[in-house]
């Protein structure tokens, strides 16, 4: 039932492997979408993996070799993946910006360390990153999740194997099926817990995932024990079958996975085990197996499952580096084709020289006959040179990936000294709004600089991320102030801190903060997250707690902004859902700063980082946008005065645009740290003229 030496193995289902693969690869190069062929693959993992456990935790005769077993995953999964991160990491210094070296850095420890997924989980949930281009090793999520519960597998199998034998005797098995179980269900649950709260971090947490290969688990421990008639196993494998194929273009798996349908490539893939499980179960049915079983247990499928884990491992960054390279969205049919192929065979290759040669035991030097004891040194030499190859691969990927992190760190440490950078050299804003002269120095922030420099309420821990509904007040400006301006909504709220604190401090009133990311002050029942749409109704939950905080506290003014993009069309837009907001702060008396959002730079409707661009070789000019892509004519706030007295439109349009273009650098100085939120260094050359408008718009002062 799943041994090679037992003659009962499954090659069906190392075709089922190499076909669930061959989807993903398809799905992701030609349609841009998830084919469920990954949960098939954690299925059969925790199919193979666990029975085999599982088999020898039952076994009374059987002895568990935890180190023998670490050793032979460290050989099957790692060196094909080091061979792997040392091309990427050379394409990655040929064709990606500088400005995208750490994230690969980053993303190369985790996947070398297989906690690739919670890499990605954090970053899903970091708003400082959520901008990010697609990562060339976003793909290895799902082989942390598969080593993770390896090594937790293994572990628990160790630690109950000896108990259950002397525990339930015979009935061991029946024991761990009542634990699977547990778990499994446990796991599910959590699932669609995590699901329901944030999708797009659930999608890469191995807790949300563990069920998939524990449901392998748990069909390896009873599959010996099921017993189909011939013509309802073929059924089911048709039907198992079909599912698995059509599940790509019938599931959009990147927003519904891991949650409820999640289970139709899962139960599918779990049907397709056990419509064979007479043939391996009952020696007088032996040669009589489901013909779809027959067709994937053929020599092409057996092959493609070979070099399945290479393939899946190879695909994804030749797409996304191809793309880098093009500056492409997506491939056409040709181009698809050829990165198909040039997978397989760089999959070919990498399975044949060095995923092979490395599974080759130790054991097996002293079980070789004498005859062939020198034959055996002669061919064991190679794979010594081979091994220790991709050892000094891997050990030159991590200490370049420490050491570039370590020179990044070095550069933003003296990137410090960016908050008294001289107005003369570096007027901004000042540039624009009063035509200050611009020496010729270096840009500032540097491209490299750029990502961290953002506002002190982020440093500060003062803006709720997306899981937490939490309201965190911070106070800046003058904090022993009697007057109050309350800075409300998300993080394009949140960026005008940095003016609004020196204001404070210069003009004598405090900043209180009501802050969360991505989700700005609306009555929107079904919010989205802006830039993915995915849904975001802890933002709903947010605002719907706020609101009635911000009323009770009573502030002077409410800072926000008042427009945002439009996502169908050029310029932008108030949106209906602050109407609601707008009406609930005019009943209570409680006057509105409408601050218009500064554009968001966009290109061919995805965001770009003008700090990329600068990297790759664009200017000022080529990384920036037209005004008119981003900005209308007039600012839509104007259009709401005669309906709400109290509010007081502010628009520093033309101190980050020009009058037909919105440039990446003006004054010296870099305007956006990533895709839309302006740097601190920009917002300070800002403060002027935000402070000229804000005297007019509060009475407050004079300019």
């Amino acid at each position: 039932m799943g041994t090679r030496t037992s003659g009962f193995y499954r090659h069906d289902l190392d075709g089922l492997r190499g076909v669930a693969i061959a989807l993903v690869a398809v799905f992701h190069v030609w349609f841009g979408r998830v084919s469920g062929g990954v949960d098939v693959f954690l299925v059969l993992s925790g199919f193979f993996f666990g029975g085999r456990l599982l088999r020898n935790a039952i076994d009374p005769g059987a002895v568990l070799h935890p180190v023998t077993e670490i050793s032979r995953l460290v050989r099957r999964l790692l060196p094909a993946l080091v061979v792997v991160l040392a091309a990427s990491a050379v394409l990655t210094i040929l064709i990606q910006p500088e400005t995208r070296w750490e994230t690969f850095a980053d993303q190369s420890l985790a996947s070398l360390g297989y906690y690739q997924n919670w890499e990605l989980a954090n970053s899903a949930a970091d708003y400082l990153r959520a901008g990010e281009t697609v990562s060339p090793l976003q793909h290895i999520w799902s082989m942390s999740v598969q080593g993770q519960f390896y090594v937790a597998f293994l572990a628990l199998i160790v630690l109950t194997g000896v108990v259950f034998r002397r525990m339930f005797g015979r009935h061991a098995r029946a024991a761990y099926v009542v634990l699977l179980s547990a778990l499994t269900i446990a796991s599910f649950v959590y699932a669609i817990i995590a699901h329901n709260a944030d999708q797009a971090t659930a999608y890469y947490n191995s807790f949300a995932r563990a069920w998939e290969l524990l449901l392998g688990a748990l069909v390896g421990a009873v599959v010996p024990y099921v017993r189909w008639p011939m013509w309802l196993r073929t059924l089911a494998a048709v039907i198992a079958l079909a599912a698995i194929l059509s599940c790509g273009a019938l599931i959009d798996g990147v927003h519904e996975f891991p949650g409820p349908w999640a289970l139709v490539p899962v139960g599918a893939a779990l049907l397709f085990v056990l419509s064979a499980a007479n043939r391996y179960a009952d020696p007088h049915t032996r040669g009589r197996i489901p013909a779809p079983n027959r067709l994937l247990a053929t020599k092409p499928f057996v092959a493609l499952g070979a070099m399945a884990y290479s393939l899946y491992l190879w695909h994804w960054p030749l797409l996304i580096f191809y793309l880098a390279y093009t500056s492409k969205s997506r491939v056409n049919f040709v181009e698809g084709a050829v990165i198909l192929l040039l997978s397989g065979l760089l999959a070919w290759l990498t399975t044949r020289y060095v995923e092979e040669p490395l599974r080759v035991r130790r054991a097996q030097a002293g079980t070789a006959p004498k005859a062939h004891a020198s034959l055996w040194r002669r061919l064991r030499r190679p794979t010594i040179v081979l091994g220790s190859t991709v050892v000094l691969l891997g050990v030159a990927l991590t200490a370049t990936s420490f050491s570039w992190r370590e020179h990044v760190n070095t550069l933003r440490a003296n990137g410090k000294e960016l908050s008294t950078l001289s107005l003369r050299d570096y007027p901004g804003a000042r540039a624009l709004v009063n035509n200050a002269k611009v020496p010729n120095v270096p840009m500032r922030p540097t491209v490299l600089e750029a990502k961290d420099d953002i506002p002190e309420s982020t440093v500060d821990g003062c803006i709720s991320d997306f899981d937490n509904i939490g309201i965190i007040n911070c106070t800046y400006g003058d904090k022993a102030a009697d007057r109050t301006i309350a800075l409300a909504g998300g993080s394009h709220a949140e960026h005008w801190i940095t003016a609004l604190d020196l204001l404070g401090r210069m003009h004598h009133f405090k900043v209180v903060t009501y802050l969360k990311m991505g989700c700005p002050l609306t009555t929107e029942k079904n919010p989205l997250v802006m830039g993915d749409n995915r849904p975001y109704p802890k933002c709903r939950e947010w605002n719907e707690r706020v609101m009635p905080m911000i009323l009770a506290d009573k502030p002077d003014f409410v800072f926000t902004t008042s427009t945002r993009p439009w996502n169908i069309k050029d310029g932008d837009v108030m949106p209906s859902q602050y109407l609601g907001i707008w009406k609930q702060f005019s009943d209570a008396g409680i006057p509105v700063l409408a601050m218009r959002d500064t554009p968001w730079m966009v290109r061919d409707g995805e965001p770009f980082f003008p700090s990329d661009c600068l990297a790759s070789g664009g200017d000022a000019v080529s990384c920036g946008i037209e005004r008119s892509k981003v900005l209308s004519d007039r600012n839509p706030t104007l259009d709401y005065l005669a309906r709400f007295p109290l509010l007081k439109p502010l628009d520093m349009s033309d101190a980050v645009c020009r009058q037909d273009y919105c440039r990446a650098v003006e004054g010296n100085v870099l305007m956006y740290h990533d895709a839309h939120h302006i740097s601190s260094t920009y917002m300070r050359t800002m403060t002027n003229e935000l402070g000229r408008q804000l005297g007019l718009a509060t009475g407050w002062w004079t300019s």
